[in-house]
């Protein structure tokens, strides 16, 4: 804990005396004496909720609206914060993008435009309902106040890197997209849940989009798997973007996240609301 002191009382100055004063903060044994026992958690009975852009937002009115429904109805008893993904429009914009040789950092500024439009158009749909669209800097200090008043907080989802995205390990594709985004706002506010609502049972060994209806017998569904686990599977694809499992397994606050079909079943978001497992849990271990 850092405390002043006068190291030179004849010209009056003080000068703060602090463990991290004159540290790399590099040094693996001064950060770990950094750690928390226990951390702050601001928004500890808000539920993220972030609604898929290619699985539910990109199908229209029959996907979405009986979605909003539930959700109307589940404000009453849970605090929410609607998150939105980019979709079908994000992917083509990247496609244009990677083309032309974009490297990573203008794709992804190129990518949360449509994730905003994803957000505004929820807003516009929950408006009579309460649904508010707020920006990434803005009001998250005030999200258990909107719920309170009976509003539905919504924001988009990609991460506000911009230019400063990390290098993709392959291609150019920005890493840290929607369900990133999510996951690092959930975590950074000490959220009660993270649920993604998608349009697949869970999380299988592979996509069930990209097999023939006579294989499906032979997929393997995950109801409840480790980040350690999962990024030890080394699995050629996944249901939730793969840097979300490595940001799982150092998390602070969030202990698991949840994915659920609620394109099929928009109940299953009551289920996981109030802690019942549907879906796929991934948690950390």
């Amino acid at each position: 804990m850092a405390k002043l002191i006068k190291e030179e009382p004849d010209k009056g100055r003080l000068h703060i005396d602090s463990p991290l004063m004159g540290e790399s903060l590099v040094s693996k044994k001064l950060l770990e004496r950094t750690e928390a026992a226990e951390y702050f958690r601001m928004h500890p009975d808000i539920n993220v909720i972030k609604i898929g852009g290619q699985s539910i937002m990109d199908r229209g009115r029959t996907a979405l609206l009986p979605i909003l429904d539930v959700l109307i109805k589940a404000k009453d008893n849970h605090k929410i914060l609607l998150m939105t993904g980019g979709g079908t429009r994000a992917r083509h914009v990247y496609n244009i993008g990677v083309d032309l040789g974009m490297p990573t950092g203008v794709l992804s500024k190129l990518g949360d435009k449509v994730s905003w439009q994803n957000a505004e158009m929820l807003s516009v749909l929950l408006a009579k309902h309460g649904g508010v669209k707020i920006g990434h800097g803005d009001n998250l200090e005030q999200l258990t106040m909107f719920c309170r008043l009976g509003y539905i907080p919504i924001t988009y989802g990609i991460p506000p890197y911009g230019f400063f995205e990390h290098p993709a390990e392959f291609g150019s594709i920005p890493p840290h997209r929607t369900d990133c985004g999510a996951f690092l706002l959930a975590e950074n506010i000490g959220a009660r849940s993270l649920i993604f609502l998608k349009d697949e049972k869970g999380l299988f060994d592979k996509d069930p989009k990209k097999i023939n209806e006579s294989e499906r017998g032979t997929l393997e569904f995950f109801k409840r798997i480790s980040a350690r686990e999962l990024m030890a599977l080394d699995l050629d694809d996944l249901i939730v973007e793969r840097p979300v499992l490595s940001l799982l397994q150092r998390s602070k606050c969030l202990k698991e996240l949840q994915i659920i079909d609620a394109l099929r079943h928009p109940e299953y978001i009551l289920d996981a609301l109030e802690g019942k497992h549907v879906g796929t849990i991934i948690y950390k271990d």
